[in-house]
């Protein structure tokens, strides 16, 4: 299997079969044997219908997965990464606004460049000003952070060696970080690719202010976890010892002017209760480190989600 397509969707059934057929007619020239796995995040129009059809009319290229509910898009490309089988893996959004004339592109920069990733650029877009302007804060932000040097981390249209899909763990909004959690796992042959961005053409559009607030708390998340996941210690120990050192010396201060200069009642000032607050702060903070020591960070029913049926991909 040469290429892998992975696409989720969510209420897409105008827009679908427009993208499939469009799929087929680059891909057919191009002579490599490729696959592509649906995935419906719990669509409530005839989206389902729409990959049956295609799945019975060519079961050796269209592949299925359908959730009861929906879980998101980190969900459902956690689940297609799971099935994919192609050397190269290639994920666009069902909306019609990746073009999927870029895929030969992104398959040469993978397959003979040798890129680990390569993430598309929507440089011109025709999104509104509402979403423009949160992405270009986002994207600055996790540039800065992060340290890879890309324009739009939350493009859907990117392209990975199958290495790489299969050593990162994509859930809760991380679909956005997904350049970040490569770097992580050690794949650091990164670039971008300028790829044409084309208005909505059915449908509306999924984001929201709730998704915006929610990229930036995973940001801190991901940041927190990739450095001290494995050394929780390190973390709560550091704040903890510093807390409790304050605390300890303002204590001590305070204790040195009653017993021998007999000045002052230490109940009586502000400084007292700041000095027990930091110690107590301290020395919980140093307990928590203790037991996230104690804790995989990796809970057991991550990633555990319920589907309702498979079309040309074995059960998991």
């Amino acid at each position: 299997m040469d290429i892998s397509l992975v696409i989720s969707l969510l209420n897409e059934e105008e827009s679908l079969p427009e993208l499939l057929d469009w799929i087929e007619r680059v891909l057919a020239p191009m002579g490599l044997a490729y696959e592509v796995v649906l995935i419906d995040d719990g669509s409530s129009d005839a989206s389902w219908s729409v990959v049956e059809r295609y799945c019975a009319r060519r079961p050796e290229v269209f592949k299925g997965i359908k959730f009861q509910r929906n879980y998101g898009k980190s969900a459902a490309l956690f689940k297609g990464f799971e099935a994919v089988r192609g050397r190269v893996v290639i994920t666009m959004d069902a909306d019609l606004q990746d073009s999927p004339e870029e895929i030969p592109e992104l398959y040469r920069l993978i397959d003979q460049e040798k890129f680990d990733l390569v993430s598309g650029w929507k440089q011109k877009r025709f999104d509104p000003l509402s979403k423009t302007l949160p992405s270009k804060l986002y994207n600055w932000t996790v540039r800065k952070v992060s340290g890879i040097a890309l324009h739009d981390f939350n493009c859907g249209l990117k392209a990975y060696r199958r290495e790489v899909v299969k050593s990162i763990e994509v859930y809760g909004e991380m679909h956005r970080y997904i350049p970040v959690l490569a770097k992580q796992a050690g794949f650091h042959k990164i670039t971008e690719k300028v790829v044409q961005h084309q208005a909505r053409k059915y449908g509306t559009s999924k984001f929201g202010i709730e998704r915006f607030l929610n990229g930036f708390l995973d940001l801190m998340s991901l940041t927190v976890i990739s450095k001290y996941g494995k050394r929780p210690m390190h973390f709560f120990g550091t704040l903890g010892f510093l807390f409790f050192v304050l605390g300890f010396f303002v204590l001590a201060y305070l204790s040195v002017g009653k017993i021998f200069f007999q000045q002052y009642q230490m109940a009586d000032r502000p400084l007292f209760y700041l000095g027990l607050l930091a110690f107590l702060f301290g020395s919980q903070l140093f307990l928590t480190g203790f037991l996230g020591e104690l804790i995989s960070r990796n809970s057991t029913d991550r990633n555990n989600y319920r589907v309702d049926k498979y079309l040309g991909i074995n059960e998991r």
